[in-house]
C-alpha cells in the first residue's frame, strides 16, 4: 500500500505545472522506467513547462493577459521575428483537450517516425488527469516555441495552446465565448474538440463564439478565421464514417450540407461556420480504451491504451503539426510574426476587457428577453395608438390636467396588456421589462405632451410676446430715462430694445423658413427663460397686490324716480 502512495505522488508530480522543474529524483525514477532511450525527452520536457497567458478571475468573470510572460516566449530572439504557426485546441471540458497536446509536444521534440514514444514512457507537458473536475483555466502556452524548417527552406515558429473547457459549472456563456473566440482569433489552426459525434449544439456554440469573435475584429474580412479542424474523440460508427483523415471529411461534409428542406434557422448555422473558416476539416478518432477511461492511475503510459487508438493518434499529430502540413497565422492575408502577434493578443484582450461588445447569452436568456421585449414592444404600441386617439396631429388642443388623466388610465392599460402576455424568465426578471416599459411611456408622455403644447396658440406666442414685451419695456425706459437726461441708461435700453427686435425678426425667420433650428430654439429658450423668470412673478406680484375686485367698477346707487315717491306719499 505505501508503495503504490509512493508511485501516485511521484506520478501526480512528474504531470503538475512546476515553476521551477522536475526534481532530480523524479527525473532518475523516469529514467529507470525508460529502457527505450525516452529519458533525454523527458528531461527536455521537464525543463519547459506550461505558461499562463490568459488568466481567468471567477469572482470577477473576467480575464486578464500576462503580458510578461508572452512577451518571454514571442520576443525570444530566436522566434521574434519568425512567422508563426499557432495550434489551440479548444472544446468542452473534460474531453482530453491536454492529454492530446501532450502528444503534440512529443511530436515537436521528436519529431522523428518513433515520436510516439515507448510503452513505458508517462506522458508529460501540459497538467492533465482523469476525473469529472475541470483541470485547465484560462489559457496556457508551451513555454517552448518551436522552430521548424519548411520543405521549402522557411524557418517557423509553432506554439501550442491550451484552452479551459467550455460549459463547465463555474464558468458563465460569455467566459465560453471570449476564451474560445480569443483562442480562434489568435490561432492559425484551431482544433474543436467534441466527443463522440458533431451535434446540432455543438455547431450553434461554434456559431455564437466565431460571430463574437469577429465582431471583436476592427476589420471583417472574408473569412475571418483560418484552419478548423473538428476531432471527434470516441467515435463509435467507424462502419458508417471509418477512422482518420477521410472519414471525418465525408462526415463532416454531410453534417455541414446545406440543405433546401432545412429549417432557416439550420442553414444559417452551417452557411455561417463556412463564411468564416477558410479550411475546414475533422478526424475520427477512436475510444482510448477502458484503462484511460476507468484506471485513476493511469499516468499516459501506451501500454494502457489501445492499438487502434495509437494507429489513429500517429496519424492526426503529423496532420496537424508535421512541417509540410505547418499554416502560418495569418490576419487580412499577411503572415505575421510572433512580435506582430503578441500585438494582436494584447489588442483583442483590451477589446474584450471593455464594454464595446455584447454580452453572450445563455438561449433561454436570450429567449426570455426577446419574449419579454416583443411585449414591452406591443404594450408601447397600444398606447401610443390610444394617445394619438386623444392628442394627435389632427386632434385638437386638450388641457394638460386631461391630458395627464388619460396618460394614467392608458398607461395601467399597457401594463396590464404587458403583464397578460406569456412570458419566459419569471415574475423578477419580467419585473425588470415593465418597470422599463413605464419609463418608456413616461417619455412618450413627455412627448405628447409637448405636441399638445404646440396647438396652444398663446403658448406658441410666448415668445414673440415676451420679446414684444421686453421692446415695450425698454421703449418705456429709454423715454423716461432719456426725459430725465440719463443718457447712458437711455442708450443701453435703446440696445437691448435693438437686441429684442432682432431676435424677434430672426425667429420668424426661423419659423417660416425652418432653416436655423437651433437659432430658434436658443430663442425660445431665453424667452421662456424671461417669461418664468421676469413677466409670470411680476404679473403674480401684481395680481396678490391688487385685488381683481379692485379693478371691477362698483355698481352705482339707483335713484328714486318721482313716481315711486308719489306712490308712497
Amino acid at each position: 500500500m505505501a508503495t503504490e502512495e509512493n508511485r501516485l505522488k511521484q506520478r501526480n508530480h512528474k504531470n503538475s505545472i512546476s515553476r521551477e522543474g522536475e526534481s532530480h529524483t523524479s527525473r532518475m525514477r523516469r529514467e529507470e522506467d525508460d529502457d527505450d532511450g525516452g529519458g533525454d525527452l523527458l528531461e527536455e520536457v521537464g525543463a519547459a513547462r506550461p505558461v499562463q497567458i490568459v488568466v481567468a478571475d471567477e469572482e470577477e468573470h473576467s480575464f486578464s493577459l500576462q503580458e510578461e510572460a508572452l512577451e518571454r516566449l514571442l520576443l525570444h530572439e530566436e522566434v521574434q521575428d519568425l512567422q508563426v504557426v499557432v495550434v489551440s485546441v479548444a472544446g468542452a471540458f473534460r474531453k482530453g483537450k491536454s492529454f492530446l497536446l501532450d502528444f503534440m509536444l512529443r511530436f515537436m521534440y521528436k519529431q522523428s517516425d518513433s515520436w510516439v514514444g515507448g510503452e513505458e514512457e508517462p506522458l508529460t507537458g501540459f497538467t492533465w488527469r482523469g476525473g469529472c473536475e475541470r483541470e485547465t483555466t484560462g489559457i496556457l502556452a508551451w513555454s517552448k516555441v518551436f522552430v521548424v524548417e519548411k520543405p521549402d527552406g522557411c524557418k517557423v515558429a509553432v506554439l501550442l495552446m491550451d484552452t479551459q473547457g467550455a460549459f463547465d459549472s463555474q464558468s458563465t456563456i460569455k467566459d465560453c465565448a471570449t476564451l474560445f473566440a480569443l483562442s480562434t482569433m489568435t490561432s492559425s489552426v484551431q482544433v474543436y474538440n467534441l466527443s463522440q459525434n458533431v451535434q446540432e449544439d455543438d455547431l450553434q456554440h461554434l456559431q455564437l463564439f466565431t460571430e463574437y469573435g469577429r465582431l471583436a475584429m476592427e476589420e471583417v474580412y472574408e473569412k475571418p478565421f483560418q484552419s478548423l479542424m473538428f476531432l471527434i474523440r470516441d467515435w463509435s460508427y467507424p462502419y458508417e464514417h471509418p477512422y482518420g483523415l477521410e472519414g471525418g471529411l465525408s462526415f463532416l461534409e454531410k453534417r455541414l450540407q446545406v440543405k433546401q428542406n432545412q429549417h432557416e434557422e439550420l442553414q444559417n448555422v452551417r452557411k455561417h461556420i463556412h463564411s468564416c473558416f477558410s479550411n475546414i476539416g475533422c478526424f475520427l478518432l477512436p475510444h482510448p480504451g477502458l484503462r484511460v477511461a476507468t484506471n485513476p492511475h493511469f499516468d499516459g503510459r501506451l501500454r494502457d491504451i489501445d492499438e487502434e487508438f495509437k494507429k489513429e493518434l500517429v496519424n492526426l499529430v503529423p496532420t496537424l503539426l508535421s512541417p509540410e502540413n505547418l499554416v502560418e497565422k495569418e490576419i487580412g492575408g499577411v503572415k505575421i510574426t510572433c512580435r506582430e502577434l503578441l500585438h494582436y493578443f494584447k489588442a483583442y484582450m483590451k477589446i474584450y476587457q471593455g464594454e464595446e461588445l455584447p454580452h453572450p447569452k445563455s438561449m433561454l436568456q436570450a429567449t426570455a428577453e426577446a419574449n419579454n421585449l416583443a411585449a414591452v414592444a406591443g404594450a408601447k404600441d397600444l398606447y401610443n395608438k390610444s394617445m394619438e386617439q386623444v392628442c394627435g396631429g389632427d386632434k385638437p388642443y386638450i388641457s394638460p390636467a386631461e391630458l395627464e388623466r388619460r396618460h394614467a388610465e392608458l398607461l395601467q392599460a399597457s401594463v396590464r396588456h404587458f403583464r397578460s402576455v406569456k412570458k419566459m424568465g419569471g415574475e423578477d426578471f419580467c419585473r425588470r421589462y415593465q418597470d422599463q416599459l413605464e419609463a418608456e411611456l413616461d417619455v412618450a408622455f413627455a412627448n405628447f405632451g409637448k405636441h399638445n403644447d404646440g396647438k396652444n396658440i398663446f403658448f406658441a406666442a410666448r415668445t414673440p410676446a415676451t420679446l414684444f414685451a421686453v421692446m415695450f419695456a425698454m421703449y418705456v425706459a429709454s423715454m423716461v430715462t432719456g426725459f430725465v437726461g440719463i443718457g447712458s441708461v437711455a442708450a443701453v435700453c435703446n440696445l437691448v430694445m435693438g437686441v429684442a427686435l432682432t431676435a424677434l425678426c430672426v425667429w420668424a425667420y426661423v419659423k417660416y423658413s425652418g432653416e436655423f433650428r437651433e437659432v430658434g430654439g436658443a430663442i425660445d429658450r431665453v424667452a421662456e427663460t424671461l417669461w418664468e423668470q421676469v413677466f409670470s412673478k411680476l404679473f403674480d406680484v401684481a395680481r396678490s397686490r391688487v385685488p381683481l375686485g379692485s379693478l371691477i367698477p362698483a355698481p352705482r346707487p339707483r335713484l328714486a324716480s318721482n313716481n315711486n315717491v308719489k306712490k308712497k306719499n
